[in-house]
């Protein structure tokens, strides 16, 4: 049996370059981290005594005979491109629910290459992990998915990741010192709107419209810089970055119709109104979690006025993808010949 513990993630800056349409013609960057909401994941061998060949269980429970008869899309393709010919058991549990804009799915991909190369006996580089996690949803099940969100996942950390037009994927860790780490974590407060929604449907749009956003996502690639900045100057300015924030959102409402909502409007305005300084929606839009710098003497009024919704303390993960248990062979039939 194999446990598998994966990080999901918030991107403050960037996000919408980190699409292949994009920056394989302009270059992309991101800066974001990985917090300690988890994606787990328990993975081994399934015994052949049963009518099924293998065990899939999640916010459903699959019980196929054939890999392709598995609906979940990730482990299908998964298990495909690993060739993997034995029955499987993967069930999945997770601190935040899919669909929310913190990079669920990807967590998931990451999470299950890791438990499926151990299950052999293999270990996976960090690299290797995110590369093989992009190829799988972005070419494989042809997601309408960013690159971002398995970098994340497979690395943990506060880090500025840049992309190249050649496909190169570069990976910077955000230099702090721990106090002002300390410090610029507690600037921040995680709502759910209680909105689930399909990124790659929103996505889609947003990829479609590429070429009429490039102004928008040029001026969004900027702010990373200016942000990354802020943050490793030995004297941070941490109130510009919050209001970095509210400039990164305005530019990332123009990037699709989809993007925001009514609803979502109204909580942005009411946590503007109470002493948030600037925030975001996470992910392709349209529901999930929203993210907002305040001021710690603000936030008991801004989660007062956002009562309505469910709140988030967090802080950063710095391990990414690990394996938190480890017995291969629990379990395991031995099978004779003869």
């Amino acid at each position: 049996m194999i446990i598998t513990r994966t990080p999901h993630r918030i991107s403050f800056f960037g996000g919408g370059t980190d699409y292949p349409s994009w920056y394989l013609n302009h270059n992309g960057k991101v800066l974001g981290g990985a917090i300690d909401k988890y994606c787990y994941l328990i993975v081994r061998e399934l015994p052949p005594f049963f009518s099924h060949k293998h065990r899939i269980v999640y916010s459903q429970m699959e019980e196929p005979k054939t890999i392709d008869e598995i609906v979940h899309p990730s482990v299908r393709e998964t298990l495909k491109f690993l060739k993997y010919s034995r029955g499987i058991s993967i069930h999945h549990d997770g601190d935040i629910p899919a669909r929310s804009g913190m990079g669920s799915s990807s967590a998931f991909t990451v999470g299950l290459l890791k438990a499926m190369y151990a299950l052999e006996g293999k270990i996976i580089s960090k690299s290797d992990l995110f590369k093989t996690a992009i190829h799988i949803e972005q070419d494989l099940i042809k997601e309408n998915v960013g690159s971002q969100d398995q970098v994340f996942a497979a690395y943990g950390g506060f880090n500025k990741i840049d992309f190249f037009k050649n496909g190169e994927i570069v990976v910077s860790p955000v230099i702090m010192t721990k106090e002002n780490m300390l410090a610029f974590e507690k600037k921040f407060m995680l709502f759910f709107t209680g909105m689930a929604r399909n990124a790659s449907d929103i996505a889609g749009e947003q990829i479609r419209n590429t070429t009429k956003n490039e102004s928008q996502l040029n001026q969004m690639s900027k702010l990373v810089d200016e942000a990354h900045e802020i943050i490793t100057s030995s004297k941070p300015d941490f109130l510009r970055f919050g209001k970095l924030l509210n400039e990164t959102w305005k530019l990332k409402r123009k990037l699709s119709s989809k993007i925001s909502t009514d609803f979502i409007d109204d909580i942005y305005e009411t946590a503007l109104k109470n002493g948030a300084v600037g925030g975001k929606l996470l992910g392709a839009g349209g529901g999930g979690f929203m993210v907002f710098y305040v001021e710690p003497e603000n936030q008991l009024k801004v989660k007062k006025a956002l009562k309505n919704l469910l709140y988030i303390p967090f802080e950063f993960d710095f391990s990414g993808s690990e394996i938190i248990f480890y017995k291969p062979y629990a379990g395991n039939i031995i099978r004779g010949e003869g």
